[in-house]
């Protein structure tokens, strides 16, 4: 489906403002001219000392990303005790949003437990509005596994438990506190614990995002990386289903996963209207006046600074120019696409071997058992374990972002992650008619982004995205500090933990988890 560019004839009208409207929009228009010139000469002047012919070697991006001798390593390096029983209360969290958002919010309950030397209970999902789902933790996550892995760092349990007092027996009851969104370490030391201190519990709700992501404490950033990439395993049921799916797919050879947001809730949060009819505009436009803070969007500017998802034809026509071909088998991991077959048709008749958890199965037992957040689970499995992922808009979107973080853990398996801004520019010119080198400028600006190495973190990019190098170690090390653990750290810290008082007849190494405890 063709975009509609810049719409210059539209922005020539002149509205009942009169001439100030016109200049108005003249403004928006030249603004939006010089962001994509400025675009495009950048995309030349970086690829003007590579051969006149840009190529991609798609044989190898079926294979895991050259690692530079690095590899996963979230085990302590340094001194870690392992947690005492006696600690300064009980931490309860209620954790909102999706599931993805859920999960980074398990990962800071877990260090907000350990900042406080307090006993975690077990976090609290959220019955969210758009999933309608209430199965909790328990119904998402093995709860054995997560409390067993963890042992080390915090003691975990299911319920806070009752108390005996004067002869009578009743729920300890948690105070409830709203933490500040990206809370520093310093308000959980403070705050948080002289309340838990005075009230033997707490309660942290909501719990979204109310911890800083970026701290200067590698040791505490590999804890939040024990907890994503070991802790948090799903069900076996939700596993099983996972597993089935990757079987098929993969029985055929190599297989993509495409997350695929061009859905109504990240369309309405982004401002990108203009592309769809006057009705679907309104749904939009209602949508985001229901769900999201009120402010001025501009489609033409949002989409040439990258704030568009990519529609289904532009995700298809960046794959055909990178030279995938209409053999490629790609699963589709997307809630329902807003505008439908209009949009999604010219992708299939490029890539005609798409599928879902659904069409995947003939039997329909996976559609049955695929829904709310398991299925997001499902989806979020066999993302995992695809030969390739590629995110259409990573953004605020905690899917693909959790997922580019847990690949890049996971033996640096190959991300395609397109520069929406850059290609912004490209698409517009091929829409104004300019055909004449497309494919090649697509090209030229593929090959100046990362396919799932080793990379430095720049903000704004998250720590759930871009755990290296702190979640990382690498043989030889360069550098002392990135020196691997030693090879009996789960020994080290078993020790550690008998010596405590504390016992358990499950060991479970931290850093020696298969993909299973992912």
């Amino acid at each position: 489906m063709r975009r509609h560019g810049h719409r210059y004839q539209h922005l020539l009208k002149q509205s009942n403002g009169g001439v100030k409207g016109m200049f108005g929009k003249l403004a928006i228009a030249a603004v939006v001219l010089v962001i994509c010139m400025v675009s495009l000469v950048s995309t030349l002047k970086s690829s003007s000392s590579s051969p006149s012919r840009s190529e991609i070697n798609v044989d190898t991006l079926w294979e895991n990303v050259p690692s530079g001798g690095w590899r996963a390593s979230s085990a302590p390096r340094s001194d870690w005790p392992t947690p005492s029983k006696q600690n300064n209360g009980y931490l309860r969290v209620r954790c909102n949003g999706g599931l993805n958002q859920q999960r980074s919010a398990i990962c800071n309950a877990v260090l907000a437990a350990r900042i406080m030397n307090a006993t975690l209970v077990l976090p609290e999902l959220d019955a969210n509005s758009f999933w309608h789902d209430d199965s909790g933790f328990q119904g998402i996550y093995d709860v054995e596994h997560f409390i067993r892995t963890l042992k080390y760092d915090v003691n975990i349990v299911e319920r806070i438990p009752e108390i005996s007092k004067n002869g009578k027996t009743r729920k300890l009851k948690a105070f409830k506190l709203e933490p500040p969104r990206d809370a520093p370490i310093s308000w959980y030391t403070s705050k948080a614990l002289e309340k838990m201190k005075e009230h033997g519990a707490i309660y942290l709700t909501p719990f979204s995002h109310r911890l800083a992501e970026e701290i200067d404490k590698p040791e505490y950033q590999r804890l939040r990386c024990r907890v994503n990439y070991h802790a948090l395993r799903f069900k076996p049921h939700i596993m099983e289903l996972s597993k089935s799916i990757v079987d098929r797919l993969r029985a055929q050879g190599h297989f993509m996963a495409i997350h695929l947001r061009f859905e109504m809730d990240m369309l309405a949060f982004a401002g990108c209207y203009d592309i769809f009819t006057p009705k679907e505009q309104e749904i939009l436009k209602k949508y985001r006046k229901e769900n999201f803070a009120e402010k001025k969007l501009i489609y033409e500017q949002r989409r040439a600074i990258g704030k568009c998802p990519l529609t289904p034809e532009e995700v298809g026509l960046i794959l055909r120019a990178m030279g995938f071909n209409n053999t490629t088998r790609i699963y589709i991991a997307s809630g329902e696409l807003f505008g439908g077959e209009r949009f999604m048709g010219p992708f299939q008749s490029m890539f005609p071997r798409l599928e879902n958890h659904s069409t995947i199965d003939t039997t329909g037992e996976l559609a049955k058992n695929t829904r709310g957040l398991v299925g997001s689970a499902v989806d979020y499995m066999v993302c995992l374990l695809a030969d390739i992922f590629m995110p259409t808009y990573d953004g605020p979107s905690n899917f693909a972002n959790n997922l580019m973080g847990h690949r890049l853990s996971y033996n640096f398996r190959t991300t395609i992650w397109p520069d929406r801004k850059a290609l912004t520019p490209v698409f517009i010119a091929r829409e104004n008619g300019h055909t004449a080198g497309f494919e090649e400028a697509i090209r030229r600006v593929m090959l100046n982004t990362n396919f799932g190495g080793p990379h430095k973190r720049i903000s704004p990019e998250s720590f759930y995205t871009n755990s290296w190098p702190e979640c990382f170690c690498q043989t030889p090390a360069q550098n002392p500090a990135d020196g691997c653990p030693p090879k009996n750290i789960s020994d080290i810290l078993e020790s550690q933990l008998l010596s405590s008082g504390v016992t358990d007849d499950g060991l479970v190494g931290s850093d020696v988890a298969s993909v299973t405890d992912k």
